[in-house]
């Protein structure tokens, strides 16, 4: 058995350094706990950046996975296959969205709902292809998210880049207007900032840019990669402020764990022809089968109550924690997507200082920290990551 120290040897030795990782080499998951290659147990408060919705090796996701791959892999879109359909029927059922197209992840995702919307321009809006998007968005990696991304560090060295993206600040409904021309075919935006800072809009927003883009024939898009399939407790984060969207996306959660995405739209909203769009192995029945599983588990055994019912109790918590300490300056959250942010840049102390007290957390900005456990969570679990939680700050800031 290879040592924590070997392993980090062997990711230094081949793998691209991209990613500053934390120093534990995990090894195995249950629930809302992981295990590191040392035997270190965790509570993941990060759950795979909001993936693991329904937990870590659920065992009804994994039975899933299991048998279909037992049965069929890969058929690619040629042909029809069931654990797609069951999965396009599970998930158009229980939202207002009308049709489907299941891509492997949320920038794929992002990408197809950006194209359905300048096909939707051509042939609706005189050729239309601008799109509104929101600074402090986070959209995907791939050329053309990172256009649309309204954070200009995602972009500086990769210019230059697609064009078509107008960035506005978030939460002000006059500046959309404001953005608006002749050119314009869709907003494009995520109901709570995740990446950007877990970013709450006020009531009356995403209401007013419904009202908006009605009045202007333009498209409302969601980005709910990470608001999605429960993370706000509702199984769409839109079903908290009572805005239907023209065009949602979907990933992280949708799969349990399986690389999937997916991009759904009212009828209409489908300007897609034949050709116009397609993927070798989006849908393919493998990962679909984990996907209709994951779904089915959160519909079935109330997941979305519980992440709203255990998100109010998380935020009580953490808002105790501030009490306690004038450096922490904001505690903000929905569901169970929560920040955490301090008056200097201490996260990274914080960071290794909760990894030392067996809490995993996502260091989101020098001075934020993100937390996003399970949807399964218990209140035990919270009382002993808040616990944690606060061991490490003391540590951090002793």
């Amino acid at each position: 058995m290879a040592t924590t120290e070997q392993w980090k040897e062997l990711e230094s030795k081949y793998y691209m350094f991209l990613v500053r990782r934390q120093p534990m080499v995990l090894e195995r998951g249950e629930g809302a706990r992981v295990w590191d290659v040392d035997g270190k147990e965790y509570l993941d408060f990060t759950s795979g950046w909001a993936v693991n919705n329904v937990g870590h090796c659920n065992e009804v996701v994994a039975d899933a996975i299991a048998e279909q791959a037992r049965t069929l892999l890969q058929t690619s879109n040629q042909f029809y296959s069931i654990p797609q359909l069951k999965m396009a029927e599970i998930l158009v059922e229980n939202s207002c969205l009308d049709k489907i197209f299941i891509c492997n992840s949320g920038a794929e995702a992002n990408e197809g709902a950006i194209k359905l919307a300048k096909k939707y321009g051509k042939k609706n809006k005189d050729g239309a292809f601008g799109i509104i998007t929101a600074l402090n968005s986070f959209h995907g990696r791939t050329m053309m998210n990172v256009s649309a991304t309204g954070q200009p560090h995602y972009q500086e060295l990769f210019e230059p880049i697609p064009t078509g993206f107008t960035h506005v600040p978030y939460n002000d409904l006059e500046a959309i207007k404001s953005a608006t021309d002749e050119n314009t075919v869709a907003v494009m935006l995520e109901p709570v900032q995740g990446e950007g800072g877990v970013n709450i809009p006020d009531p009356d927003y995403l209401p007013g840019v419904r009202d908006w883009c009605d009045q202007n024939n333009i498209l409302l898009i969601f980005d709910e990669v990470q608001t999605g399939l429960g993370r706000l407790g509702t199984l769409f984060g839109y079903q908290n402020f009572e805005v239907e969207p023209d065009i949602i996306t979907l990933a992280k959660g949708l799969g349990g764990g399986v690389p999937i995405g997916a991009f759904m739209a009212k009828d209409s909203a489908c300007a897609f022809d034949p050709g116009d769009h397609g993927s070798t192995f989006g849908g393919n029945p493998l990962t679909c089968a984990a996907a209709h599983a994951s779904t089915k588990y959160i519909l079935d055994n109330n997941v979305s109550e519980n992440a709203a019912k255990m998100g109010e109790y998380l935020g009580e918590g953490l808002r105790k924690i501030q009490a306690n300490h004038e450096f922490i300056t904001d505690v903000r959250g929905m569901g169970l997507l929560w920040a955490v942010e301090f008056d200097s840049d201490i996260t990274p102390d914080v960071i290794a200082a909760c990894n030392e007290s067996g809490l995993l957390m996502n260091p989101m900005r020098p001075n934020t920290v993100r937390l996003m456990p399970v949807l399964t969570i218990t209140e035990a679990e919270i009382d002993e990551a808040l616990e944690r939680l606060e061991e490490g700050i003391r540590n951090a800031t002793s």
